[in-house]
């Protein structure tokens, strides 16, 4: 496994961070794996050499934190050396102030997310979204206070647009607050809208980069289908997928992919890997998993250097398209 320093910090994170999304309860989405199901993922990751575990307080509505708090417990994973992250903005009940980016909400989500994950403090604390209707000062305030006091070691940000990033930035070194070290955006050879603006922010303000769905929620990978939209549970239920992928431009892409795998003597999520790790300014892609091997492959990944002509042959087909997962 690979570290790298996260953004300008002196923070360093496996070359992988862990997402863990898909672990929690079933209630909340058909394809989520529990308790019992999970732990294997956990330990695997481990064995690997992962340090980062990326999580948030609406994954199956707090039971995803309940589950890496269990696992990395239980496989005696030292808190010191794993670095633990987690989100707040999404509702998490019918009540008006249980949701968004206000001070009241983030006090009361940070203690929910701690207490669930069996911590003192949290290594990075991202705000999911833009929260269009609280004041920036307030949101910063808020976070520069739980830094302070010890509850959150590093803020993070994720999915909006440039501009709202960079307001945010600017007020905090205006007000002398906690700033943002890292950016978890919508990264991979499908969507690539980042690269026209979040991506070299970040770059030039010296901000970790965490992309998620590097995979593209699986597309990649080669088995989706437009008659029946693929084979996996996950493929069948992915309403969200539906909406972003399948146009015939996509399925191009993907048989980009599935030349070079074939050539290589890989499979497509190693390559489509490789090229968000190949990327400028990327960090640690968030990788899901729910069979082992896909971990494996991600490892594998970080030895992948594609050359001139296939970083071409991936990249060339792509469209600019609508900006999506913002909201």
């Amino acid at each position: 496994m690979e570290y790298r320093r996260l953004g300008n910090t002196g923070l360093k994170v496996s070359r992988l961070c862990f997402g863990t999304m898909t672990y929690g309860s079933k209630t909340w989405r058909p394809w989520i794996l529990e308790y019992d199901e999970a732990i294997p993922f956990f330990r695997h990751a481990l064995d690997l050499g992962v340090n980062f575990f990326d999580t948030a307080d609406m994954y199956s509505f707090g039971a995803c934190e309940e589950v890496v708090c269990r696992a990395l417990k239980e496989l005696g994973a030292s808190r010191d050396r794993v670095v633990i992250a987690t989100k707040v903005f999404n509702a998490m009940s019918d009540d008006p102030n249980d949701r968004g980016l206000s001070r009241k909400h983030i006090f009361k989500s940070i203690d929910n997310s701690l207490r669930r994950l069996g911590t003192d403090f949290v290594d990075l604390y991202q705000i999911h979204r833009f929260d269009y209707e609280t004041p920036i000062e307030e949101t910063l305030g808020a976070l520069d206070d739980l830094v302070r006091i010890g509850k959150v070691r590093y803020i993070g940000a994720s999915a909006m647009y440039a501009w709202q990033f960079m307001k945010m930035l600017a007020t905090s070194e205006r007000l002398r607050l906690a700033k943002f070290v890292s950016m978890q955006n919508y990264y991979n050879l499908v969507y690539r809208e980042e690269e026209r603006e979040m991506l070299p922010l970040c770059r030039t303000e010296g901000i970790g980069v965490i992309p998620f769905s590097p995979l593209a929620r699986g597309f990649v990978v080669g088995n989706r289908r437009t008659e029946d939209w693929g084979e996996t549970i996950r493929a069948k239920t992915d309403d969200y997928s539906r909406g972003q992928y399948y146009r015939p431009l996509d399925f191009a892409i993907v048989d980009r992919i599935s030349a070079i795998a074939e050539a290589r003597g890989v499979n497509n999520a190693q390559i489509a890997l490789a090229w968000v790790l190949q990327q400028p300014g990327i960090t640690a892609p968030i990788v899901g998993a729910t069979k082992l091997s896909h971990l494996d492959d991600a490892v594998c990944a970080q030895s992948i250097k594609l050359d001139d002509a296939e970083l071409k042959s991936l990249g060339e087909l792509y469209e600019t398209r609508p900006i999506m997962a913002h909201s």
